[in-house]
């Protein structure tokens, strides 16, 4: 019996292990997504061309708020409308590329 509850135990420990590993986003697969970014948030390498007013500057934010600001876009939490629209493409995985890369990224000051 305690053999059993023991490999139970290690089972879902390892499939624990391997939820958590597939939870992270790739900062590689993020840096191929963000191209729609740059152009209003100014990602380094790209200038911001559109809009005229200021927007946030996302290279180097929390990687947290970056997840929860886009999710909060595709829920309807927030409004924007460009961004609305751009989060209703992504999905869960996406979101968490994006924010694994810029997140990694130095701040523009």
């Amino acid at each position: 019996m305690i053999r059993l509850q023991l490999l139970g135990l290690a089972a879902a420990a390892a499939l624990l292990a391997t939820a958590s590993a597939h939870a992270e986003g790739d900062k590689a697969a993020g840096r191929t997504l963000v191209y729609t970014c740059a152009g209003c948030h100014g990602v380094p390498g790209s200038a911001n061309a559109y809009p005229d007013y200021p927007v946030p500057k996302i290279a180097g934010q929390n990687e947290q708020y970056l997840i929860n600001a886009l999710n909060g876009y595709k829920n309807g939490e927030r409004t924007y409308p460009t961004m609305v629209a751009q989060a209703q493409s992504l999905s869960e995985q996406n979101i968490k590329d994006i924010a694994a890369y810029l997140s990694s990224l130095t701040p523009i000051k």
